[in-house]
C-alpha cells in the first residue's frame, strides 16, 4: 500500500527554501509513530532537508540528476521510479514523504493520505496537489493539540482512495 504523509496549510502551502515552514513537536511525533518500521519514498532534496538518516526506517531517495553520497545501508538511492518495485515488498505500507515533485507523481498510486492540515494560510514555494473528494473520502479525524508548543489550529485527517 502506498501512503502520503503531509503537513498542508489552508492555501496547500507544504514548505519554502525546502524547510517546513512551521513547527509542530506534536505533529512531528505523530510522523515518527506512524511512519516507525516502515519504508519511506522521497526526493533527494527532502532527503537533504531530513539533516540525517530517520532511525528505524528505509529511505528510498529518488535522485534523478542529482549526486548523493550515502552510505548508510538505510538508505537506497534511485534514479528511476520504475525501480522502486524492487524495494518493496506488496503487503508493505510505503510512505511517501515529499517533497512538492515526489506529492504529485505519487498521488494517482497512493491508497491513503495522512493530512496534517493546519488552519491557516502560508508564503511558500512548494505546494501539494488538490485533493479531489471524488476520488478520496474521509476515514478518520480528529484535532490537533494546540497549546504553546504547539501554536496552530491544526487537525488531522485520514483519507483513503475510493473504491
Amino acid at each position: 500500500m502506498i501512503s502520503i504523509i503531509v503537513a498542508i496549510a489552508n492555501n496547500n502551502v507544504i514548505g519554502k527554501d525546502n524547510k517546513l515552514i512551521w513547527h509542530i513537536p506534536e505533529d512531528l511525533k505523530r510522523f515518527k509513530r506512524i511512519t516507525d518500521g516502515h519504508t519511506m519514498v522521497m526526493g533527494a532534496a527532502t532527503f537533504k532537508s531530513l539533516g540525517k538518516v530517520l532511525p528505524n526506517r528505509k529511505h528510498i531517495v529518488l535522485c534523478k540528476g542529482v549526486k548523493l553520497d550515502v552510505k548508510d545501508n538505510d538508505v537506497i538511492l534511485l534514479e528511476d521510479m520504475e525501480d522502486l518495485n524492487k524495494y518493496i515488498k506488496e503487503d508493505e505500507e510505503v510512505f511517501i514523504i515529499g517533497g512538492g515533485t515526489i506529492y504529485k507523481l505519487f498521488m494517482p498510486k497512493a491508497d491513503r493520505l495522512y493530512i496534517t492540515k493546519i488552519n491557516q494560510d502560508f508564503e511558500g514555494d512548494t505546494f501539494f496537489p488538490e485533493i479531489d473528494e471524488n476520488i478520496w473520502k474521509v476515514i478518520g479525524r480528529k484535532p490537533g493539540l494546540k497549546n504553546e508548543e504547539n501554536p496552530y489550529d491544526y487537525e488531522y485527517i485520514t483519507y483513503e482512495r475510493k473504491s
